[in-house]
């Protein structure tokens, strides 16, 4: 297990699924976590396990700009630093792109993109002197289109090319940038997905693993990236995918139609 002992870090969208998940395995790592969503009674939830002394709750909304820059500035002084940001936070809106409603493209891409480079913003200079790093939680549909997904997937796809830009602005400044980009993995956004044997069976034959992702699965490779092992490792969005992205370069996580 790599050891994160005395380094400090913000998981946003902690309270369940891939967040909690990537935050416990920090905890385990001895690092120092930050637990973010909007219930703090999930994160309550969450933070039982972990250690008390090396745990901080900051519930509240890292789409609002004020509250994105108070949250960095709060870990950072709390902890006397930050060492890794690790945006997870995100939405999902699903259906023909003639039946998304206004609101829900802005809720969508304030929590899925804005927020990414609010939070980047205010943990830049906290992270240069730390020589830190940045991991966004991307998704395969961001690699390419996806059924009835359109803006999912253009969300998804702003994470990873927002990743890479930012890698190439700040590695001068010696903070690496990453994403990982998963698959339909056991989360409370993909419910409708796994309560549906036939649905999930007609997907689990696409992957190369036949399963779909656990949260445990997408935590290990977040942890690589922000380690040391990958101090050479910047502008990459990583597939932790079973192999979904493998075939015949189709990424889709939903290309399963009739």
């Amino acid at each position: 297990m790599r050891d994160f002992s005395g380094k400090s870090v913000i998981v946003t969208g902690s309270s369940s699924g891939i967040g909690a998940a990537i935050a416990r395995r920090f905890a385990a790592s001895g690092a120092n976590v930050v637990l973010n969503s909007r219930s703090r009674n999930d994160l309550e939830s969450v933070a039982a396990d972990l250690d008390a002394d090396r745990t901080l709750i900051c519930a509240g909304d890292v789409s609002d700009p004020v509250f994105a820059a108070n949250l960095i500035d709060t870990a950072a002084d709390h902890f006397g630093g930050l060492d890794c940001l690790v945006c997870n936070a995100g939405v999902a809106v699903n259906g023909p792109v003639t039946e998304l409603e206004d609101a829900d493209i802005d809720k969508l891409l304030d929590i899925n993109v804005k927020a990414l480079i609010y939070l980047a913003r205010a943990a830049v200079p906290h992270l240069e002197k730390s020589g830190g790093s940045i991991v966004n939680t991307s998704s395969v549909s961001g690699l390419g289109g996806d059924w009835g997904m359109a803006l999912y997937a253009a969300s998804k796809g702003a994470v990873s090319n927002l990743t890479r830009a930012l890698a190439l602005e700040l590695g001068v400044k010696g903070v690496r940038v990453n994403a990982v980009a998963p698959t339909t993995t056991r989360s409370d956004m993909s419910e409708g997905i796994f309560d549906n044997d036939k649905l999930l069976a007609r997907f689990r034959d696409r992957i190369a693993l036949r399963r779909p992702g656990e949260p445990e699965d997408i935590a290990g490779p977040v942890l690589f990236l922000a380690s040391e092992d990958a101090g050479f490792v910047t502008g990459v969005v990583l597939p932790v995918d079973g192999g979904l992205s493998a075939s015949n370069g189709q990424p889709n996580m939903m290309a399963i139609g009739d």
